[in-house]
């Protein structure tokens, strides 16, 4: 759909006109009732809603029902924004958001955002599972019923097409002669997973969805000194960008409305020990960014790749003995981050093969930009940040520090206003937003708030406050663990709370799992806008972490909600989020 007529030009009438029927009668659903979605047409162009006097009028685009295309990068830290031009170009058209991810781990943050849930709610805690009551990766993800609660599934019942392209959950396996494929999960109409082994960019097996069945095609990787144009064909994001663009394609000229979620494996680090080629850095990027591709020094984007350096990671030299915890009593607690920092060098060369690994997902945003028409939402995230030596850390991810769970959200597309908005958002907004955008009451038992008022008006409230739940406990084959020198599992298990003026982190510093012991972390942002020095029991700031300290404790009491359970009206308002 490339703007040249098809959808986008065609009238909608009947869709705005069943919408008025559905008033008329009194068929509506009541706030937060989840009713069967039904397959509905294509509403006309967004409307202009004119019920403030003295302001702009706003489109409503609740219920327009645009074509969806979600790009969610892997490990995608915001020092790298700066380097991609479609990023930019993003920013300039669309709406930006402050926003940030319940838990920085790959698994446990892609549940939340597909139901719109806490980790509590869905039961993935890690991105593995164990036992016989699984802990975490797909397997909890499937046990739980988080399948028929995802958001893709009440879209395709309502009409959409919904697509997946690329890395999907952790443990969604299928290893040759090993593992068979596994049940297609509920809500796709077309499925093209990329298995683990496309980490290390080269030599994978990807699916297909054939009359319902889920079928298996291998990708081997070129003979090393192949043309680089032969080995960036088979580069694993290459072959996603080939499989959107394909289903972009096919979808000119379609009456139904699309849903497409693009999850490139870049830029996550590889997880094997040697890379698919000699010689591969950890963050393996396509041959033609590599230095001596097309550029001598590589190909960063924006920025020269020589430019990147400590100065581009805030926080990086701090002295991390006065973010040690303190107790309930503000008497100094057990220190967790105990790891050898990771050193300047090191961390600017990984900073520059990340920057070098996210061109590929610059061309394709860009080009997914070009291919899409003029109905189409286009939304880019990430899953989580990532640290690499900021606040005395190694490298990796799973704090609560801005570093790991703070991402990019850029929304472009149609009656969506140009700003930043101000406000504190969650990626548990996304799947209402996506619901109420197609028509949809969001189900009650999301605990995410829709964003669709703040599309079109840039100075409608989101929210104030994020929370952040994190589980310690991971098997050896989580592919998060490699080259991280075993961080992950010393970070420990914790509850926060963000506002724009602090961050509060509860952590569990007891490593038993049948006893807790408390330790507190307080970072005002008054003076630094990273985490700069625990100010826990600081008599100055005795009313902001009081005021943390109570909204932790109300979210205690919401904890119990889970499955499909209905989200209480005053656990949703603990964001400080208005409700609808």
């Amino acid at each position: 759909m490339d703007g040249s007529g098809g959808v986008g030009a065609r009238a909608r009438a009947v869709g705005t006109l069943l919408a008025a029927w559905a008033l008329l009668c009194g068929c509506t659903a009541a706030v937060g009732e989840e009713t069967t979605p039904r397959p509905v047409p294509r509403e006309s162009a967004p409307q202009v809603q004119r019920d403030r006097p003295g302001q702009t009028p706003q489109p409503d685009l609740a219920g327009s029902r645009p074509d969806i295309v979600m790009v969610l990068m892997d490990d995608f830290s915001m020092d790298l924004l700066p380097t991609m031009r479609s990023a930019r170009r993003m920013s300039r058209t669309g709406a930006g958001y402050d926003h940030f991810v319940v838990d920085s781990l790959c698994c446990v943050s892609r549940a939340s955002l597909m139901t719109g849930q806490y980790p509590h709610q869905t039961g993935v805690r890690t991105n593995t599972s164990e036992g016989l009551l699984p802990y975490g990766g797909y397997p909890a993800f499937a046990r739980y019923g988080n399948g028929p609660r995802s958001v893709n599934v009440r879209l395709q019942q309502t009409g959409y097409t919904t697509a997946f392209v690329g890395k999907y959950l952790n443990e969604f396996e299928y290893v040759p002669g090993v593992r068979d494929a596994p049940p297609v999960p509920p809500g796709w109409s077309q499925f093209h997973v990329l298995f683990g082994s496309a980490y290390d960019g080269w030599g994978f097996d990807s699916t297909a969805l054939v009359d319902g069945a889920l079928r298996v095609r291998s990708h081997p990787a070129p003979p090393a000194g192949s043309p680089t144009a032969v080995l960036d064909a088979a580069y694993a994001g290459q072959v996603v960008e080939d499989y959107a663009l394909d289903f972009i394609a096919g979808q000119r000229g379609s009456a139904d409305p699309y849903f497409l979620q693009v999850a490139p494996y870049a830029p996550h680090n590889r997880v094997n020990p040697e890379g698919a080629y000699p010689g591969d850095p950890v963050f393996p990027a396509a041959f033609r960014d590599r230095p001596g591709g097309r550029k001598a020094g590589g190909d960063c984007g924006r920025v020269a790749c020589s430019s990147l350096t400590v100065k581009d990671l805030p926080g990086f030299g701090d002295n991390r003995r006065d973010n040690v915890p303190r107790t309930r009593a503000g008497k100094r607690a057990r220190a967790w981050n105990t790891m050898r920092p990771l050193a300047a060098g090191g961390a600017t060369a990984r900073l520059r093969d990340r920057a070098r690994m996210v061109q590929s997902i610059d061309r394709t945003v860009s080009r997914i930009l070009r291919a899409v028409d003029e109905d189409t939402l286009v939304v880019l995230t990430s899953d989580n940040g990532f640290h690499l030596g900021q606040l005395g850390l190694g490298m990796g991810k799973g704090t609560a520090y801005d570093t790991d769970v703070r991402v990019p959200l850029l929304v472009t597309g149609p009656g969506v206003a140009p700003g930043q908005r101000q406000g504190l958002t969650s990626n548990l907004d996304l799947a209402p937003t996506f619901e109420e955008l197609a028509g949809l009451t969001p189900a009650p038992y999301r605990s995410g708030r829709s964003l669709v008022p703040s599309l079109a008006d840039r100075t409608a409230p989101t929210g104030d406050h994020v929370f952040f739940e994190h589980t310690t406990g991971t098997a050896g084959g989580d592919p998060d663990r490699a080259f991280t020198g075993g961080e992950l599992m010393r970070i420990p298990s914790f509850v926060a709370v963000r506002s724009r003026e602090a961050l509060l982190v509860r952590s569990d510093l007891d490593p038993s799992p049948d006893s807790v012991r408390h330790g507190y972390e307080l970072y005002p942002y008054d003076k630094h806008p990273w985490e700069k020095k625990n100010k826990y029991g600081v008599r100055k700031y005795a009313g902001l972490q009081r005021d943390l300290m109570r909204r932790l404790r109300d979210f205690d009491r919401c904890t119990g909600v889970t499955g499909d359970a209905p989200v209480p009206a005053r656990c949703r308002r603990l964001t400080g989020t208005p409700t609808s």
